[in-house]
């Protein structure tokens, strides 16, 4: 394993995508038991995406009492059927929220309309820990270089997916042809994420390489969303050799 900083961001790089998924797993469900040491309850976000499948099975294999727990999501498609298998509610739920016992769940709609509530939900809970990934274009959640606001005044808002996002999609086989991915979504915005007290962003893959790069060598700006991790106090970015292989 190989340790470095890049601003205030901490770097964990790890040879293989099992042992970075592994580890950050394990330094996850530790914050997660340390909170639930000194709070009754917790808040905390999660993405929807295969990337983080290492992580995910790890935390529901963890000894953490999740029944203090309130689970967010990041993003949802609009115009996608409710009970499509891409749609992200529908991947944490087989994958996390029906897994272990939370205490309550928050799930995000699939219309515009929805955004004030799951923004109020968010002010009335402040995050603790906010997991997610990276995609090919540099975003967090949905907000790619485009609609990525650093300041942005709301903290769930719609968005259009850009054509690298949404290729992206293709590539991760979600949907079989560009034609399929919807153009539009909810996400929760760059405030949003990065307000969480501590945030895990976990990256495998050459696919993310470029964004890595960018995310880490290039100014803090919203041409790469990720960048903004680097001035947050409390997050840790784990990369395995592929995702590391263009630093």
């Amino acid at each position: 394993m190989k340790e470095f900083r890049v601003d205030q961001l901490l770097v964990r790089q790890y040879g293989t995508r099992r042992e970075m998924g592994a580890q950050a797993a394990r330094d996850a469900a530790e914050t997660l038991r340390a909170l639930l040491a000194r709070k009754e309850e917790i808040n905390v976000m999660f993405a929807a995406a295969y990337s983080q499948s290492e992580l995910l099975s790890g935390l529901v294999a963890s000894d953490v009492d999740w029944s203090r727990v309130n689970a967010f999501h990041m993003d949802n498609y609009i115009d996608l059927p409710a009970d499509a298998p891409q749609q992200f509610s529908n991947f944490l739920t087989r994958y996390l929220f029906g897994l272990v016992p939370f205490r309550q769940v928050f799930l995000m709609g699939d219309t515009e309309a929805d955004a004030p509530r799951y923004a109020a939900l968010l002010r009335s809970h402040p995050l603790d820990v906010c997991f997610m990934g990276v995609g090919e274009n540099g975003h967090i959640a949905f907000n790619d270089p485009d609609m990525a606001d650093f300041h942005d005044p709301l903290l769930v808002k719609r968005v259009e997916l850009d054509l690298m996002c949404r290729n992206q999609q293709v590539h991760d086989k979600c949907f079989e042809t560009l034609e399929q991915v919807p153009r539009y979504a909810l996400t929760a915005t760059v405030p949003a994420l990065t307000s969480a007290d501590a945030v895990f962003c976990v990256v495998p893959a050459l696919s993310k390489a470029d964004a890595v790069r960018a995310m880490l060598t290039e100014p803090v700006r919203e041409a790469c969303p990720a960048s903004i991790l680097r001035r947050h106090p409390n997050a840790r970015l784990y990369l395995d050799a592929d995702a590391a292989s263009r630093l």
